[in-house]
């Protein structure tokens, strides 16, 4: 029996949250999910500070549906918007969900000028007031609040993922974070870093018809090393192709590379540098992701995210030329107008590990927009620093030829929702996870993934296609 009917929740009361809608929602019903149960939808929006105005939502499955927990669904990008679609899967699996789109509508920074609260919000605030106000919705409506409460988000919704365990380790029980954008500051650099290697000048502009000859070529020389030729590398940082390698002998053609262009992919996979102090700034792209440079690389201009970022967050001008972008002074300015706001880079998760609290994050070695050793230098800081915990609390997976946050040549379906169920509920800890690469919607190759360090090796025997034949080992 519930404590309150779904409309009565139109007058819930919780502080600084206006709710806005209350609705009892059929099957089938909400817009274009038509597999979806019937749920009680709540809107309603907060107002942590006065120029505060995001948005949430709240559903709610019937009594009977629910299983007892909760699960909030993380953004993309600059958010804007509220992640309908991973609120459905949540709730399909019979989960409480929640979304918000962080305090602003529309996918683009503009927000930010004049207004830093709404950065705030942005950045860590608005996750933790959502998570606040859904859990006690959850608890009105159900006469109880959930027994354990889930975060799953990739891309920024990884970044939110980090934040939370960082700033806010009790909110969630579990967490998932994919492909994260936690060195938010650092990776925005680095993506300009790409884009002032083939777009500052047009001679060093790659063609993306191109894109596929420098891939074949890396395959060529790094596919083998895994004792595997099956067009993925599994582990990237083995390989050191020369793109060198494909200068033109004579005459410029489009089967081989000018010297301009020799250079301009080099520094592709170079990470990118303070020339005053050589220090790292974020990494470079892995070889294998040739086919997805176009992201990065493609141009006309830099990906908007980054573009966004520097012309309405660290320079305020709308007009700002990425050509103009320095490595040295600009970072420093760039990490001080940041201040911790936008990055999660905290590598002490103890305070997360002490309440019971488990995370699993992921990454695609393919990965075209968040270069994918930033995964792996914060799991290798956070396990130095939190110690012999984090094996009993914290996993990362790479997943090989997988792109950002789903897509691309290697197995990138998986279900990291049941892993961390089965961790967090009954102590059993993850080891090799299950991925699938499917064509045409059929399935043609499943792969272990394998808890960071290990990598998997083909057993010798059986086809490569098939996961039962590769295990996971260190390297």
């Amino acid at each position: 029996m519930l404590a309150r009917t779904c409309e009565s929740l139109a007058s819930l009361r919780v502080s600084g949250m206006a709710v806005s809608l209350a609705q009892n929602v059929g099957a089938g019903q909400f817009q274009s999910f038509s597999d979806l149960p019937s749920f009680c939808r709540v809107a309603a929006t907060l107002r942590p500070t006065s120029d505060s105005e995001i948005k949430i939502e709240v559903w709610l499955p019937e009594p009977s549906a629910w299983n007892g927990k909760y699960e909030a669904a993380g953004n993309g990008g600059w958010a804007g918007s509220l992640n309908y679609h991973d609120m459905a899967a949540a709730l399909a699996r019979g989960y409480a969900t929640s979304s918000t789109d962080t305090g602003h509508t529309g996918g683009r920074a503009s927000f930010a000028i004049g207004h830093p609260e709404r950065l705030v919000d942005f950045g860590y605030r608005s996750i933790h007031e959502m998570t606040l106000a859904a859990k006690e919705t959850i608890a009105a409506f159900y006469g109880h609040g959930p027994k354990l409460s889930y975060f799953a988000g990739c891309s920024s919704g990884g970044r939110q993922a980090l934040m939370e365990a960082q700033r806010f380790p009790t909110d969630y029980d579990g967490i998932i974070a994919g492909a994260p954008t936690n060195n938010w500051t650092r990776l925005m650099f680095g993506r300009i870093w790409v884009a002032q290697a083939t777009l500052s000048d047009p001679a060093s502009y790659i063609d993306p018809a191109q894109y596929p000859m420098i891939h074949e070529a890396v395959l060529a020389a790094c596919d083998a090393l895994d004792g595997v030729k099956d067009g993925v590398l599994e582990d990237p940082t083995r390989c050191h192709f020369d793109p060198g390698a494909l200068a033109c002998k004579g005459q410029a053609s489009a089967s081989c590379l000018t010297p301009k262009q020799v250079e301009a992919a080099r520094r592709i996979y170079t990470p990118a540098t303070n020339p005053a102090t050589k220090e790292e700034v974020f990494p470079g792209m892995e070889r294998g992701s040739e086919l997805v440079w176009r992201t990065l690389a493609g141009g006309p201009r830099p990906i908007l995210l980054a573009d966004d970022y520097f012309r309405y967050v660290v320079f305020e001008d709308p007009k700002w030329d990425f050509k103009t972008l320095n490595f040295a002074g600009d970072v420093t300015k760039a990490l001080q107008r940041d201040g911790g706001v936008l990055s999660a880079t905290n590598p002490d998760l103890r305070p997360f590990f002490a309440h019971g609290g488990k995370m699993i994050q992921y990454h695609g070695w393919t990965d075209q927009q968040v270069m994918p050793r930033n995964s792996v230098h914060y799991y290798e800081t956070a396990t130095a620093t939190s110690g012999k915990e984090t094996g009993n609390s914290y996993r990362l997976y790479m997943a090989p030829g997988m792109n950002h946050c789903r897509g691309g040549d290697g197995p990138n379906t998986f279900d990291m929702l049941s892993a961390l169920e089965q961790w967090r509920e009954h102590g059993k800890a993850p080891d090799a996870i299950l991925a699938s690469h499917s064509t045409d919607g059929k399935v043609d190759r499943t792969r272990p993934l394998c808890p960071y360090p290990e990598v998997s090796h083909y057993k010798g025997a059986g086809s490569t296609n098939e996961a039962a034949n590769f295990s996971c080992s260190a390297p």
